[in-house]
């Protein structure tokens, strides 16, 4: 599993997971291409609607539910020499949110991969992270979603920032955190939708304890996600990983992660992990899209495996 990081690999995930089970500990600073990445000439932008302006002129209406009350779906994604990767996934999955909270989506996906990819290269940036979200846009005051008729679409590009070197070659600490996530118990459940308020609480937790990340647990004290990530254990030979049946998120990297395991002839068990069991397991790491797969070396106060990576 994970043991230390090589250069990035502008193949994504995929290549980064089969370089991850057989490197030794120890990273490179980043590289793009066999390049050093710099950051000194980086640029953000903003598409509002199609329409691609410099984010200090970009504005959308107070009235807007996205603003209101996180009336809106979104993804975030990341660049690999300088081209979005799986970024009809990420539509798909925003598609599949929207449809969940019931909001049209206002264009089609062919079209808003043209946007996306747009302002990427307007951006101009080495690497990029793109959040592309969409609202139920403007209505009257009140919760009733159907005084809202023009879905609103933005798309903000910056200069992807990737994690500190060290945490790759020596892990990360993370903390639990319970709580019923938004949508629980709803169709909307699994939507990636723009009301983070309980993320925004668990990460403030996470950073106030010193950590990087909050594992969410249920109410059956088990471990399902963490608050911008999907989670694995490792048990013996087994990789672990709760299923989507329990309410997570349907992780891109995550989807990529256990396609590559049985490629690799690795046995997986979609199955949740209780704060009780952690430790009997040998190893745990986190994946998303700006994280790719980072090591998790202690929980709360639970140190895992070794307390090292790999």
């Amino acid at each position: 599993m994970p043991r230390g990081r090589g250069r990035v690999n502008p193949r994504g995930p995929r290549a980064y997971f089969r370089a991850a089970t057989t490197l030794a500990p120890g990273r490179e600073e980043p590289t793009i291409g066999g390049a050093r990445t710099s950051f000194e000439r980086v640029t953000i932008r903003v598409s509002i609607d199609g329409q691609l302006v410099d984010p200090q002129q970009a504005r959308v209406s107070v009235l807007d539910r996205g603003f209101l009350y996180g009336d809106s779906v979104f993804e975030t994604l990341r660049t690999y020499a300088g081209s979005p990767f799986a970024l009809g996934e990420h539509l798909e999955r925003l598609e599949e949110s929207a449809r969940r909270v019931l909001i049209r989506l206002p264009v089609e996906q062919r079209a808003l991969s043209e946007e996306v990819r747009a302002a990427i290269a307007a951006a101009g940036n080495p690497e990029s992270f793109a959040r592309v979200m969409v609202t139920r846009g403007v209505g009257e005051l009140g919760l009733d979603p159907g005084s809202a008729r023009d879905p609103l679409r933005v798309i903000i590009v910056a200069p992807l920032v990737p994690p500190d070197p060290r945490q790759y070659a020596e892990g990360v600490p993370v903390i639990t955190y319970r709580a019923q996530r938004i949508g629980e118990a709803t169709g909307s459940e699994g939507a990636k939708v723009g009301n983070y308020l309980t993320a925004v609480l668990a990460m403030r937790e996470a950073r106030a304890a010193g950590a990087v990340e909050a594992l969410i647990l249920g109410s059956d004290g088990c471990i399902l996600e963490g608050s911008t990530s999907n989670v694995f254990f490792v048990r013996g030979r087994t990789l672990v990983t709760p299923p989507l049946a329990s309410g997570i998120l349907a992780g891109i990297t995550r989807a990529h992660v256990l396609s590559i395991a049985a490629e690799l002839g690795l046995e997986t068990e979609l199955a949740t992990v209780r704060k009780d069991d952690l430790e009997a397991l040998d190893e745990c790491f986190i994946s998303s899209s700006i994280r790719e797969i980072l090591p998790v070396v202690r929980i709360d106060d639970c140190t895992i495996g070794s307390g090292a990576p790999g």
